[in-house]
């Protein structure tokens, strides 16, 4: 399946399919304090994070894996990036992370809250899902204020990880 995936717009965000040039402004924002609760490690360098980005082109074009640069839409600053994984699932799975200078504005909440509607109203799966670190309170709040609800717990390589199910909006 093709997709062709729309610009996503909030009331301060705007959401684009990831392409090349959004690369030089994601790379410096990964930190190792940010990704302390991602399932993966930083890219040590900008052509390591290159192979990262590069695979994820296909797979966008393909329409199961989606990413999105986080943008405030007032100035075009780039605040992180949002994933719909598994996009061609009847649980599609919910990524996000926004730069540590922005955390505590509800970028997070706001961006994960758009992709939720666009894909409750364009893909229509059956629910979502919502991974994150036991210990990520600010992430597992989102999920809950979608409704979400855990249905699993898992030991993973950094973090317990618990999964939750997110009814569709």
């Amino acid at each position: 399946m093709t997709m062709s995936v729309p610009l996503i717009h909030s009331d301060r965000l705007t959401l684009s399919p990831f392409c090349g040039h959004d690369a030089a402004e994601a790379w410096p924002c990964i930190t190792p304090t940010l990704a302390r609760y991602m399932e993966w490690d930083p890219a040590p360098s900008p052509e390591a994070f290159r192979d990262v980005w590069q695979a994820w082109l296909p797979a966008m074009e393909k329409g199961t894996d989606l990413v999105f640069p986080v943008r405030r839409s007032s100035d075009g600053l780039f605040l992180g990036l949002a994933g719909l994984h598994h996009a061609d699932t009847p649980a599609p799975e919910f990524g996000i992370w926004i730069r540590e200078d922005a955390h505590g504005h509800g970028y997070g909440k706001e961006a994960v809250l758009a992709v939720w509607a666009w894909a409750t109203a364009t893909l229509r799966p059956a629910r979502f899902v919502y991974p994150a670190a036991e210990q990520n309170w600010k992430s597992r709040r989102i999920a809950e204020a979608m409704g979400g609800v855990v249905v699993d717990r898992q030991p993973a390589p950094k973090f317990v990880r618990v999964v939750y199910s997110v009814p569709v909006k």
